[in-house]
């Protein structure tokens, strides 16, 4: 009964970060973004979002996928999941970072 319960909580979890790729994807909502939260408000007014909405909703899509796998490995006890989490942690951040940049190079 606790890895129903488990898988449920990361089943919503993952449900709430898909919801949340597909409306960074369409351009709506808050900006969950670093660049945007902390730029003063003039340059919030002034920064092309695209490239920043795309960012998050990949990021968003990421860790969505994490709590699915998550989710699946409680639910069906298989441990080996865990290292696929692992590997799609790694591309989450390296993703992050790597795009990070790439918006910063392009801006500039």
């Amino acid at each position: 009964m606790e890895e129903i319960i488990t898988a449920s909580i990361l089943s919503i979890i993952s449900i709430f970060a898909f919801v949340m790729s597909i409306r960074s994807f369409m351009g709506k909502g808050f900006l969950f973004n670093n660049a945007y939260i902390y730029a003063p408000k003039e340059e919030r007014d002034q920064m092309n979002k695209n490239p920043h909405y795309k960012q998050s909703a990949i990021v968003f899509l990421l860790i969505g996928l994490i709590f699915l796998l998550n989710a699946l490995s409680v639910l069906f006890k298989a441990n080996w999941i865990f290292y696929v989490v692992i590997g799609v942690v790694i591309i989450t951040i390296i993703y992050a970072i790597v795009s990070s940049i790439m918006i910063e190079k392009n801006n500039k």
